[in-house]
C-alpha cells in the first residue's frame, strides 16, 4: 500500500506548526506596542511606535548588527568557496568530509563560551603569547572580545557558519556540473581566472543567493553570540530588543515590542527587495 500525501493536510500542518505561532506572536507584539494590552496598558496609543521610530539607539543597533551580518557572511563565503573550489574532492569523499561536519555540532552558546576562552585577555592565546615572550603582560593582548568593532562577534559567526557555506558550495560545484564547464572554458580559450570569475563564480553566488541573505539575517537577529562577545554599546539588535522587554522598567516593555515589529517588517522589506529574483531556484524543476 502507497503511503499517500494529501496536500491540504501538509498545508494545515504546517499554518498551525508555523504560521499561527508566528502570526500570534506578532499580534501580541504588536497589540502591546499598540497600548492595547500590557499591565500598564490605557487604551491605544502611537507614543511607542513614535519613540521608536526615533530612537537612535535602534537604528545604530540595526546598522551595527547589519555590518557585523555582512563581514561575517563575506569572509565565510570566501573561505568556504576557496575550500570548496581547492577541496573539492576530499570534502566529497575524503577525511575531510568528516571534520567539516564537526563545527556544525556546536551550539552557538557552547562556541560563543569557546572563543571567549579563546581571545579574551585572560584566555588561551594570550596566555601562549605571553609564555613565548611576545607580550610583556595579559593586558597587552589585542582586546578583540566585547570590543567596539565586534571582532569576537564576527569571528564566532565566521566559525559557525563557515563549514554550512563549505558544504553548499561544494555540493553546488558537484551538481551544476561545473568541473565540465571549466574545461570547455578553457577549451573556447579562457584563462583560469577569467573562467573563475566568469563561469564559476556567478554560477555559485547565483545560485547561493538566497541562503547568503538568510544568513545575514541569521547573524543579525542572533542572540546568545553578541551577549557573550559584545558590549553595551553598540548592541546588536536582537540584544537590544530583550534588553527592553526583560527590563524592569515596565515602561519600556512596549517599547521594546514596537522595537522588535518593527525589526520584523524591516526583514521583511529586505527579503522582498533582495530576495525575490531567487525565488525561481525554490521551485522544483518538472519535466
Amino acid at each position: 500500500m502507497k503511503l499517500k500525501v494529501y496536500p491540504v493536510l501538509i498545508k494545515l500542518l504546517f499554518g498551525l506548526l508555523i504560521v499561527l505561532p508566528l502570526v500570534a506572536g506578532l499580534s501580541y507584539a504588536l497589540s502591546y506596542s499598540l497600548g492595547l494590552s500590557g499591565l500598564l496598558s490605557k487604551g491605544f496609543t502611537l507614543d511607542y511606535w513614535q519613540k521608536a521610530l526615533t530612537s537612535q539607539n535602534l537604528w545604530v543597533s540595526f546598522l551595527y548588527s547589519l555590518s557585523i551580518g555582512l563581514v561575517s557572511v563575506v569572509t565565510s563565503l570566501c573561505i568556504a568557496v576557496s575550500m570548496a573550489l581547492s577541496w573539492n574532492k576530499s570534502i566529497q569523499q575524503g577525511r575531510l568530509s568528516y571534520f567539516i561536519f564537526l563545527p556544525l555540532c556546536f551550539p552557538a552558546t557552547v562556541m560563543a563560551f569557546l572563543v571567549l576562552q579563546w581571545l579574551s585577555p585572560s584566555g588561551w592565546f594570550s596566555r601562549i603569547a605571553f609564555e613565548l615572550g611576545f607580550i610583556c603582560s595579559l593586558n597587552d593582548f589585542p582586546n578583540v572580545v566585547r570590543d567596539f568593532y565586534g571582532v569576537g562577534i564576527i569571528f564566532c559567526s565566521v566559525l559557525l557558519i563557515t563549514p554550512f557555506f563549505t558544504i553548499l558550495m561544494s555540493n553546488i560545484y558537484r551538481n551544476e556540473n561545473l568541473l565540465e564547464l571549466e574545461k570547455l572554458s578553457k577549451t573556447l580559450g579562457a584563462s583560469s581566472r577569467k573562467t573563475l570569475r566568469c563561469v564559476t563564480l556567478p554560477i555559485l553566488f547565483k545560485k547561493s543567493k538566497m541562503t547568503l541573505l538568510l544568513f545575514v539575517i541569521f547573524v543579525m537577529s542572533s542572540y546568545e553570540v553578541p551577549l557573550i562577545l559584545g558590549r553595551q554599546y553598540p548592541q546588536m539588535v536582537s540584544v537590544a530588543i530583550v534588553q527592553k522587554i526583560q527590563k524592569f522598567n515596565l515602561n519600556d516593555i512596549p517599547l521594546g515590542f514596537a522595537m522588535s515589529v518593527l525589526y520584523v517588517l524591516l526583514v521583511i522589506l529586505v527579503l522582498v527587495l533582495f530576495g525575490k529574483p531567487s525565488r525561481k531556484y525554490l521551485k522544483p524543476n518538472i519535466k
